[in-house]
């Protein structure tokens, strides 16, 4: 049970993560690029942290974060301010 909630944990932070990431972009395209990007190395990085399989939590904070960067425009999430 403990390892379920440490693995549920990492993957809302990798979803945060992303989120947050996720307006890197002037683009719809781009956005999810760079999305996909930082999910996949959080991903990998809780996979690592907590015992799990790295390219799963790779796979998986890849998806995550281009999902949450085609989802958002430019104007919900400006990082140049």
């Amino acid at each position: 049970m403990r390892h379920k909630t440490r693995g549920l944990l990492s993957l809302a932070a990798i979803a945060l993560t992303a989120l947050v990431l996720a307006g890197c972009g002037a683009t719809t395209g781009e956005r999810a690029a760079s999305g996909a990007g930082v999910g996949a190395a959080a991903g990998a990085g809780a996979g690592a942290a907590t015992g799990g399989s790295v390219t799963r939590g790779a796979v998986i904070g890849a998806g995550v974060g281009a999902a949450a960067g085609a989802l958002t425009d430019e104007e919900d999430i400006d990082l140049s301010q």
